[in-house]
Parts: structure tokens; sequence; C-alpha cells
């Protein structure tokens, strides 16, 4: 990277890091007021944070993509850089001659040490270095209980933070950003040699059909939700087999677009919507909050008990029942179509997250730990702090969690919340030909019926791997031992 000294000393850098948007983007808004505005992003390298799964990876790099070229309009190119951003960021301060730098707040521990490290330097330098909300609704470290504590049960979470989320409307997209006169000296790498992209093979066929990542696929289909999926949510959003859901999640994982923006359209929304719909989507909405409030002050939760009697916990090491778990051949239609899902879209119903959740780590006893790695691998949404708690809050070790001894039948949620089976027909062909009344367990079903339906159990669909009452007593076994123990 050239030192230029011609260049303009009014410009500004923006680093985009998990906020790639260029509407209600307070760093970006900022930089805007300059003469000459610098977008980076940094392929980070010598930091402590977690690197992307794979499914991520894919979907960053569509994101800089988009993000790239809503920033060629406006005028100023998207700079990639590879490095550490304790040097990138100082040597392109150098390079263009630049009098700020702004960026929007990370809330992960290991990223907000480093960002304040940077900041300080910055600004001993006599440099302006400043940061923004923005990824929440609220800043998860100012929230305090009255006791002085962060909150551990979300109700109290989200009485206590629920009337001010209006108060933020969000921030329009800047009109126009200047280039810097040197822009053309500061050579950004090519998207491409990044490699973010599977080749051999190339898995991602069922993600692309699936998602548009990006800032204008986020907008499309926040319109879509509030257009034509809000009405009945309340209810709906627990079917797997019908598209209820607002599907947001990893455009918010990846900052295509805020809450602010979401709680906005939804106050505006010109939907037949329920009072009770609407009350229900803020509250999904402050679950993911509470996920962040929940990791920004407990940096250990993606690996670490929350409640430390889960130490003892006699987990069971089984990779042979782990592998039949994350391909899908449990013999359980309901845990096995969502983990198809999971595979072929790079997300998965919620619903079924939790049953799928409560299958590994209490039929097969196998560590939460284990499942949150799988999705934070192969869910395009998966984030730091809602994969961690809501691994934790299934598997009881959690804050505000669900009991352990709290144990799904898949069987009955199969019945319950796919009646039809028509998630586990599309997620599971081989049972599609089963008769409802046998789909969501197999063995039960007479020859005749699985003949009929082309089902030869053990070889086109798996025998299940565990009994059910087997396997919630076994459980229930352990906790008691853990219990005992405290």
């Amino acid at each position: 990277m050239k030192r230029d000294t011609t260049t303009d000393k009014q410009a500004a850098i923006v680093w985009f890091r998990n906020d790639l948007r260029i509407s209600d983007n307070a760093a970006l808004m900022a930089a805007s007021g300059h003469s000459a505005v610098v977008p980076v992003f940094i392929r980070e390298t010598g930091t402590p944070a977690r690197g992307l799964g794979a499914a991520r990876t894919w979907w960053l790099h569509h994101s800089l993509s988009r993000l790239a070229e809503k920033l060629e309009t406006l005028g100023a190119p998207l700079l990639l850089l590879s490095g550490d951003p304790a040097s990138i960021i100082p040597e392109l301060v150098k390079a263009t001659g630049a009098s700020a730098v702004y960026w929007n707040r990370r809330y992960d521990p290991a990223h907000q040490s480093a960002d304040a490290a940077l900041k300080a330097e910055l600004q001993a330098g006599g440099l302006i270095a400043e940061s923004f909300a923005g990824q929440l609704l609220h800043e998860p470290m100012r929230l305090k209980t009255g006791g002085g504590t962060y909150y551990k049960v979300y109700s109290p979470f989200w009485r206590a933070m629920e009337p001010d989320i209006e108060k933020r409307p969000p921030l329009p997209a800047p009109d126009k950003l200047a280039q810097l006169s040197s822009a053309s000296r500061l050579e950004s790498e090519d998207l491409a040699s990044w490699n973010l992209l599977p080749v051999s093979p190339d898995w991602s066929g069922g993600i692309r059909d699936a998602w548009t990542p990006g800032e204008d696929g986020a907008q499309a289909r926040l319109s879509d939700f509030l257009e034509n999926r809000m009405q009945g949510y309340a209810d709906r959003r627990d079917v797997p087999g019908v598209d209820a859901t607002s599907g947001l999640s990893p455009h918010l994982a990846s900052g295509e677009i805020t809450p602010a923006q979401i709680i906005d359209a939804l106050g505006t929304a010109d939907t037949d919507a329920s009072a009770a719909d609407r009350s229900k989507f803020r509250k999904e909405v402050g679950w993911r909050e509470f996920s962040w409030h929940l990791l920004a002050n407990e940096p250990g939760l993606p690996d670490r008990n929350h409640n430390s009697k889960f130490d003892e916990f006699p987990w069971i090491s089984n990779e042979k029942a782990l592998h039949a778990w994350q391909k899908g051949l449990t013999g359980y239609p309901i845990v096995d179509a969502g983990m198809r899902e999971l595979w072929r879209t790079g997300w998965m119903h919620n619903r079924v997250r939790m049953v799928v959740a409560s299958f590994l780590t209490k039929h097969l006893m196998i560590d939460w730990r284990k499942g949150e790695a799988w999705f934070w691998d192969t869910l395009v949404d998966a984030d730091p702090a809602s994969n961690a708690a809501s691994w934790q809050w299934v598997a009881g070790s959690g804050a505000d969690a669900a009991p352990y001894f709290r144990i799904f039948n898949p069987v009955l949620q199969g019945e319950k919340f796919d009646p039809e089976g028509l998630y586990v027909r599309r997620n599971v062909p081989e049972l599609a030909e089963m008769p409802a009344k046998y789909l969501h367990k197999p063995w039960e079903a007479p020859d005749r019926v699985l003949e009929a339906a082309g089902v030869r159990l053990g070889e086109t669909y798996p025998e299940p791997i565990v009994d059910h009452q087997a396997a919630r007593q076994r459980a229930l076994a352990a906790y008691q031992q853990i219990k005992d123990a405290a």
C-alpha cells in the first residue's frame, strides 16, 4: 500500500464488519460528511475471535459483492484487505492521510477488546476514532437489573428493554459518497481470491436456491413477510411445514438489516396482523437481544456451561450417533427432516431446532457443544450469541433455560406441529408416501403399510437409533446424578 502525500487530509475511513449495508449505518453516515470516504472490509487474522463457519463464509462472499456494488454506485469503491486490523487500519490511515476512522460496534468479547485497543491507539495519535451502535436495539453492557447485575431471565429483561425499542429511528442511506482522489493507488484484494465459495465439491446449491444475500435481499424479505406472512404469525410460526416465519435471521447475522429497521417497518406496516402477532414477533427480536446481552456479560457462553452444575454432567462420547444426527439418519422423522433441511438450505425452522437440540443432548446425551459447533458451521444465520445461548437453553445449562427434565418427545412434536407431514415429506422424501398416522413413527406401521409406501426399515430409512422411553429415563437419571451432587 503506497503512501500518497497529496491525499485529502479530511478523508474518513469506514471499517465494515458485520454491518454489510448502507442504510441505517451510523458509521457510514458519519463518514459521508467528510470530503472523501474510504470504505474497507478486512478479512481478519491475528484476532482471538472465532472464524465464520462454512455456510456463513459462503454468505459473506455474496454479501460483500452486493455491498461493493452499492458503494460503487454511491461513488466510493469498497477496499478489500487481509490481515490484522490493528496493523491494517493504521497503515491505511497513513496511505490515505485520513483524519477519521469510523465503525459500528461489535459485542462479542474478543472483538470488543481488540476494537477498544485500536480506538485508543488511533485517538492517541490525534485521529478521530468513533464507534456507533446499530447491530442491536440496546447496548448490552448498559442494561442492568435493580441489583446492578446483568439480566439472566428473559421476561424481566424484555420488560426493561421493550419500552425503549422505538426510540432510535433508522437512518437513511447517504445520497452519495466522495471518492478519495488517490483511490486508484489503493490496491484492493480480489474477492474471488479469498476462496470463500465451496468448489470441490460445491455443496451450496440448496443454499443458493433458498437465499438472496445482501441488503436488497433483506429488505425484500422483510417486505414480503409483513405483507404476506405476518398475519397469523403467533400461531403459525411453530408449524414448520408452512412458510410462516420472517427468515430475517441470516440477514441480521451479517448486518444487512438492523433490528431498528425491522421494528420501524413493523410499526408502520399495512397488515391485518393482530396485536398478538405483532407482540410475538417483537419478542422474537427481543430474544436475539437477550442472547447478545448474555454473551457480552458472559464471554465464555459459547464453550462454558452457564450453570456450573453441568460441568459434572456425564455426557456420552458417541461419534456414530453424532454422525447419524448430523446426517439426518436417526430414525426419528422430525429430527431427520430438520437436520436435512439444515444441510440443504443452511437454515432450520426454529421449532425443529429445539427438537433436534433436545434429541442430541437428552436422547443421545451428547455434549451441547458438539451440536453448537455443527450449527456454527452449517447455519447461514449462526452468530456467537444466539447459537450458544439457544443451545444452552435447550440443554438445560443456560440462562433462563428449559429444565433438563423437559425432554421433547420427537414423535409427539412431529404429530403436533407437522400433523399432515408436510415438513417431513419435503425433507425426508423416502417417507413421502407414508400415511400421516404412521409418518412420525414408521416403526409402528404394519408391514403392508410400509410396503405400500415403499419403505423398508433399516434399508431405505433407518430404525430409531435409540428408544425414546429408555433414552428419556437415562437422561433423567443423569440429571438426578448432578442434582444430588450439588
